[in-house]
């Protein structure tokens, strides 16, 4: 099972001085192998990028059944931390259930956050199925695999070929919570949907976008790929238009135009 981890150090040679972070995290069923091509596009840009592996993925689906919402978001704080303590301010991004974890700790964190950016982000949900997974989870392991929605012919994130419903339903959990918290969140944010997904529907976008209490909102409708956009024919758009969001948020105030 692929579980490719990308941690590379600030240049700030490349970014006017200044030492700047970027946290990148990947979704329930998937490992870093979604999102390390972005955080690669991003480390050429000079910023520190760290891609972590969570706990329970990158190995078997069943593994992932044993661990919990508290534990992945566990590791993106102790990642953050580190990161936090050797650059001078940090934008956290992520992919589907990524993107929730990153909204969480632009929540938790506050000013500690420069900005947020997330892609086909997951907090809510019009599948009638969820509302069985307390029972569900008891009775089967998984449901059928949701990875790989990916358009571009020959993408593949690698991902668990079976989605671990005991995971899932604590991920779930964690979306009332969430949502309740969004007008918490006041940094600029950016997000990428996609106009045909099959993994999230388009019930998350609307309710984070008239919740947060973010001045500096922008929202970018990917027109040729599935969810797995950071692996599909839009990747590009994603990684410059990030990067150049990275760059604003965390320039100077005297330098913001």
């Amino acid at each position: 099972m692929a579980r490719e981890t990308l941690s590379t150090p600030a240049r700030p040679e490349l970014t006017g001085g200044r030492r700047v972070g970027v946290l990148l995290s990947h979704g329930i069923t998937g490992n870093p192998t979604s999102m390390t091509p972005w955080g690669r596009h991003l480390a050429d840009q000079g910023y520190a990028v760290e891609v972590p592996l969570l706990p329970g993925h990158g190995t078997t689906w069943e593994d992932a059944n044993k661990t919990t919402w508290a534990d992945w978001y566990g590791r993106i704080t102790e990642v953050f931390d580190k990161l936090s303590a050797e650059v001078d301010s940090v934008v956290v991004g992520g992919l589907s259930m990524g993107g929730a974890v990153a909204l969480r700790l632009a929540a938790d964190r506050g000013d500690q956050v420069a900005g947020v950016v997330v892609v086909n982000p997951a907090l809510a949900s019009r599948r009638k199925d969820l509302l069985a997974l307390p029972l569900l989870k008891h009775v089967v392991g998984g449901f059928p695999a949701i990875g790989n929605d990916i358009k571009k012919p020959g993408g593949n994130e690698y991902p668990y070929p079976k989605t671990p419903l005991k995971a899932l339903h604590t991920f779930v959990q964690q979306w009332k919570p969430l949502i309740a918290d969004l007008p918490r969140i006041t940094q600029p944010l950016l997000i990428f949907r996609s106009a045909d997904d099959h993994v999230v529907d388009s019930s998350s976008v609307p309710i984070i976008t008239g919740r947060v209490s973010s001045r500096d909102v922008t929202e970018r409708v990917l027109e040729n790929s599935y969810h797995v956009a950071t692996l599909d024919n839009d990747a590009e758009t994603i990684f410059e238009e990030s990067a150049a969001f990275v760059a604003r948020v965390t320039a100077p105030a005297a330098d913001v135009r």
